[in-house]
């Protein structure tokens, strides 16, 4: 997911089901909400930081690892900080990932507000102090249900919700009508054309 906030331009979560970051340039950051390789390819990973040498690379802790054992430089970033990259803001919030199953270990994960105004939760039900202008909303995952996402949209409440993490779904417009359907009201639901940036 880029996002342009209009301070900054900011990948977020370059994984394995992504498509089209490849050739981006003019980043000035990219930010891993977690290690999984549906957030993060590490295979990739090194192509996109050459084409774009002046960009931060902000992770969670669990992630700063599988990096230094491949030597890529990074900085780890937790939730309650705050820092400024390319004149944009960025809150870190959360700080675990939403469980799987309880068999499977916890790992951590960042969740990104931008500019106070747009949350990416990585995969979390993270719910900011204050509502956003825009949600990316988990819309399908092993660790979610589609009533699960509809009760974190109304949790957060925000004005717009846009509809991310859905690759595993072999057909997301059914998940995309319910959030309409059961959206709150003043939350408009905007499906994201697939590899298109979106400007906010």
């Amino acid at each position: 997911m880029v996002a342009d906030t209009g301070s900054a331009r900011i990948l977020i979560d370059p994984g394995a089901f992504s498509e089209g970051y490849q050739t981006l340039e003019g980043l000035d950051a990219i930010l891993i909400t977690h290690q999984h390789f549906d957030h993060l390819d590490l295979e990739k990973l090194p192509a996109l930081l050459g084409q774009n040498p002046d960009a931060e690379l902000v992770v969670d802790p669990g992630t700063a690892e599988q990096l230094r054992e491949r030597d890529i430089a990074h900085t780890v970033r937790e939730p309650g900080e705050r820092f400024t990259v390319g004149g944009s803001t960025v809150d870190v919030v959360g700080g675990d990932h939403a469980v799987i199953h309880p068999d499977i270990p916890g790992i951590t994960n960042n969740g990104y507000l931008l500019d106070g105004t747009v949350l990416h939760p990585g995969d979390s039900f993270t719910v900011p102090e204050r509502t956003p202008d825009v949600l990316f909303l988990p819309t399908g995952a092993p660790w979610l249900k589609v009533s699960e996402a509809v009760d974190y949209l109304r949790a957060v409440a925000p004005p717009l919700a846009v509809p991310i993490h859905e690759a595993v779904l072999a057909n997301p417009d059914l998940h995309y009508g319910l959030f309409s359907t059961l959206a709150p009201e003043g939350t408009e639901v905007r499906v994201a054309p697939r590899g298109v940036a979106l400007a906010m």
